[in-house]
């Protein structure tokens, strides 16, 4: 159990880092510029940061300048990285320590990436006025309410039936 564990992290780490260079190289202009609102918005599929706010075309200048120079600033993409991962998952016999070690330098430039992100993210939200930052918070708590939501539906889904006992034990008896 521990080893399929092991190896869903390892193709999830996989599959982000993918994710992340697909999303670096993707349709951005040569300049590095992008022509709409992406210093507001998040990846497909995810809400923008500050959706629902009216943003002065000054902050959205500031705001593409901090994503700009956030760009410049990120560690590269390492597809090295992601060829020991395979070799790991692919070798005959698994090498724990070897994943281990692989997995965390992996999330150690994955830890950086995100402090940075997130630093970028408090600077941007520090250029909002006190009223767009108010906005921002009814937001938030509107969207936690529904994750908790979908936690709780989930949870419920997840959870075996009173009373039920799943394949594994009726055929395992101890």
């Amino acid at each position: 159990m521990q080893r399929f564990a092991t190896l869903s992290l390892a193709s999830l780490l996989m599959l982000g880092t993918f994710t992340a260079f697909a999303a670096e190289s993707g349709d951005a202009p040569a300049s590095g510029w992008h022509i709409d609102d992406s210093a507001t918005k998040g990846a497909p599929g995810q809400q923008g940061m500050f959706d629902g706010v009216r943003l002065t075309e000054q902050q959205r200048q500031q705001m593409r300048d901090l994503m700009h120079q956030s760009r410049q600033d990120k560690p590269a993409f390492n597809a090295e990285d992601v060829k020991a991962m395979h070799q790991l998952v692919t070798a005959e016999t698994f090498d724990e320590a070897a994943v281990r070690a692989q997995i965390t330098r992996m999330m150690s430039v994955q830890l950086e990436r995100q402090i940075q992100m997130t630093r970028v993210r408090n600077q941007m939200y520090n250029l909002l006025t006190p009223a767009q930052k108010e906005i921002l918070e009814l937001k938030h708590k509107q969207r936690m309410k529904e994750m908790q939501q979908q936690i709780s539906m989930f949870n419920q889904m997840a959870a075996p039936a009173p009373g039920m006992t799943s394949q594994t034990e009726t055929n395992n008896p101890e």
